[in-house]
């Protein structure tokens, strides 16, 4: 189960939210736009992905995750088909559209709420796996998508990431369970009942608003950190050379604090390791503030591993806190500020580099704190059990 659907997520979110990185330029170039509007079409199919999130959650509450993420692969591939046939910027946002509608129900909080569909509170485990397979999504992602480039073009990789939507990311979406027909749902551990998510002791709209705070906060500094990490760091002393080998560290401490997760920290409440992860970034932007470039490696790795965490606890604390029912459409709502926050990050927190420098970095670390300050009201409001 966890094979086939991290595999299935592998290949979304490679065909989607790391395509431009490898093909805008050439894009550009073949369009005559320039490359900033290339990505403003990804930034417009972020947008787009917001807008859908909760009728895709909604959706998988009511029919299951199996054919909602079916008709992804199907989206997914006439997005990218249409973006293959593009001659100007009209059908570059129309294409982009279509993939947004994808991710909205396509990437992690479908898949998120298919596991939860399936497995109710057991679900936390199988949460992991996904993220450990599909943390690879960009290791595997990147050099597919330069060598289909190399070989037949940008239109051609666009193609050839369709056709792998039809051949490969259908069959293993069409062979997940039915709803009540995962095989071995019993046997999947569930949480500890010191971990078990309890009533919450507060009303829901300030749990909704704090975690979708969080959420935003956390999405926005991953996201600006992906598009700006190599800059920051040369703003900071690094050489090209060094900024970049360090930057590479980010992706292994990810899958190392996933793999932590799963191990030791499965059995600890989602909501201490959420904060745990929150406070990473913000302590190693202090250091390498503080010192420089000698403290560059400890803020690569503490950013990378606390992005890591993160990523499972967007789909763990929603389930700790508010439980199954209804976890599609809720995880919709949480998610509509951060997709909006990581479709604006990289231009904002570009222009920060610009005016501020390395500095920037302060902005990134008080926003952190916000968050670790939300995630403390959570539990101080009764959002755990003690």
């Amino acid at each position: 189960m966890v094979a086939r659907l991290g595999t299935a997520q592998t290949l979304a979110w490679a065909s989607s939210y790391y395509l431009p990185a490898m093909l805008a330029t050439s894009m550009a170039a073949d369009l005559g736009v320039s490359v900033a509007t290339i990505f403003a079409a990804f930034s417009f199919s972020l947008v787009v992905s917001a807008v859908f999130g909760r009728w895709a959650g909604r959706l998988i509450d009511q029919s299951g995750g199996r054919p909602v993420l079916m008709g992804t692969n199907l989206l997914f591939a006439t997005g990218l088909l249409a973006l293959s046939l593009a001659q100007g910027p009209a059908l570059l946002f129309l294409s982009w559209g279509l993939i947004g509608v994808a991710m909205a129900a396509g990437l992690y909080d479908a898949a998120f709420a298919t596991l939860v569909r399936l497995y109710g509170n057991g679900a936390r485990s199988t949460i992991t796996g996904i993220t450990l397979i599909a943390g690879f999504a960009s290791t595997v992602g990147w050099p597919l998508t330069a060598w289909l480039e190399h070989e037949f073009g940008w239109r051609g990789a666009c193609l050839g990431w369709a056709g792998l939507h039809v051949l490969l990311g259908l069959p293993l979406n069409a062979s997940l369970p039915r709803h009540g027909e995962a095989p071995g749902a019993s046997l999947l551990p569930s949480l500890s009942p010191q971990v078990e998510s309890a009533p919450v002791a507060m009303d829901t709209f300030w749990p909704t608003v704090l975690l979708s705070t969080v959420f935003a906060v956390t999405w926005f500094t991953s996201t600006a950190m992906a598009a700006h990490l190599p800059s920051l760091l040369q703003a900071h002393g690094l050489t090209l050379a060094a900024a970049l080998a360090l930057a590479a560290l980010v992706g292994p401490a990810q899958v190392a604090a996933r793999l932590l997760e799963f191990g030791f920290l499965r059995t600890v409440h989602p909501l201490l390791s959420a904060q745990l992860a929150t406070a990473m970034h913000p302590v190693g932007a202090v250091l390498l503030m503080v010192w420089g470039g000698p403290a560059a490696l400890v803020f690569t790795v503490f950013h990378g591993a606390g992005n890591g965490i993160l990523t499972i606890a967007k789909g763990t604390l929603p389930l700790a806190i508010f439980g199954p029912q209804g976890y599609g459409a809720r995880q919709g709502v949480l998610m509509v500020p951060a997709r909006m926050a990581q479709a604006f990050a990289p231009v904002v927190f570009g222009l920060a580099i610009e005016r501020f420098g390395g500095d920037a970095l302060w902005i990134s670390a008080s926003l952190g704190l916000i968050a670790l300050a939300a995630l403390v009201w959570l539990q101080r409001g009764g959002a755990m059990v003690r």
